[in-house]
């Protein structure tokens, strides 16, 4: 197989230049059995700024918005999310995400859950990861 070539059998995978570089050994997009597989996405700019200082909502929209150019990227869309997992560190950011989400999200309604945890790597307050079609 000449090097050029993509074996079908593994998954391809991606890292937009809209996105900062993988902080560790992954990468931000899978494409498998016409699904696209998004890395959790933590509220980092394209050109690596972390946001761990920025309020919950300017968290919550920069990851947001990192998720959708990770499905862009991919050739999928919001409109194609089949699930999404979103980690928050305090149960009380709930219902102001649920707001942000409802009007990022639109008329897309895939299967979710929001998990509260301890802590975030660097502080941060939310992470987000998807699965969506191809």
């Amino acid at each position: 197989m000449a090097a050029s070539q993509h074996d079908p059998r593994l998954p391809q995978t991606d890292n937009p230049a809209t996105l900062a570089k993988p902080g560790g050994h992954y990468s931000h997009v899978a494409i498998a059995n016409g699904f696209v597989f998004v890395s959790g996405q933590l509220p980092i700019n394209a050109q690596g700024e972390k946001l761990a200082d920025a309020s919950f909502e300017a968290q919550a929209e920069q990851v947001l918005a990192n998720v959708q150019a990770a499905l862009e990227s991919a050739g999928s869309s919001i409109a194609q999310l089949v699930q999404v997992r979103v980690y928050i560190v305090d149960v009380e950011h709930w219902m102001s995400f649920n707001q942000l989400y409802a009007r990022w999200a639109g008329e897309a309604r895939p299967a979710r859950a929001v998990v509260p945890v301890p802590q975030l790597h660097y502080g941060f307050k939310i992470e987000v990861e998807a699965t969506a079609l191809l």
